[in-house]
């Protein structure tokens, strides 16, 4: 069953917006090399793998607030998001952005559901085993 992997949180003012959420719940936010991204830790995470050791845990992003991420976005792990997106369009939802590589970890998309919410998916690069 595809799962909720990773949050997204935009902001009109990274830095402030970092400021703010690693005051108020201590989270570890960083910026990933050559990326206007930012990785946030909520939980601890395996060294190896950069999993989240906690069954059920989440780390999530942050990034400058532009299309398609204006609001905060929830991420589904799946297997291909190619199938999912057509999946979702047959059930009446919108592609907002089809498949994009993330460097060499993956592949990211977006979609509308039938209440307008922006949701995000997440493939890995290399198949899961």
């Amino acid at each position: 069953m595809p799962r909720i992997i990773h949050f997204e949180i935009p902001a009109d003012n990274v830095e402030r917006a970092k400021v703010f959420y690693e005051k108020a719940f201590g989270w570890q936010i960083n910026k990933y090399p050559g990326m206007e991204y930012h990785g946030v830790g909520t939980t601890p995470v395996d060294q190896k793998t950069q999993m989240p050791t906690e069954p059920g845990a989440i780390n999530g992003g942050m990034t400058k607030r532009q299309d398609p991420v204006k609001n905060t976005v929830i991420t589904i792990d799946v297997s291909d998001i190619d199938s999912t997106l057509r999946t979702v369009e047959k059930l009446g939802g919108k592609t907002i952005q089809k498949k994009q590589a993330v460097a060499d970890m993956g592949f990211t998309g977006y979609f509308k559901d039938t209440e307008g919410n922006i949701v995000g998916l997440w493939q890995n690069a290399q198949p899961r085993r």
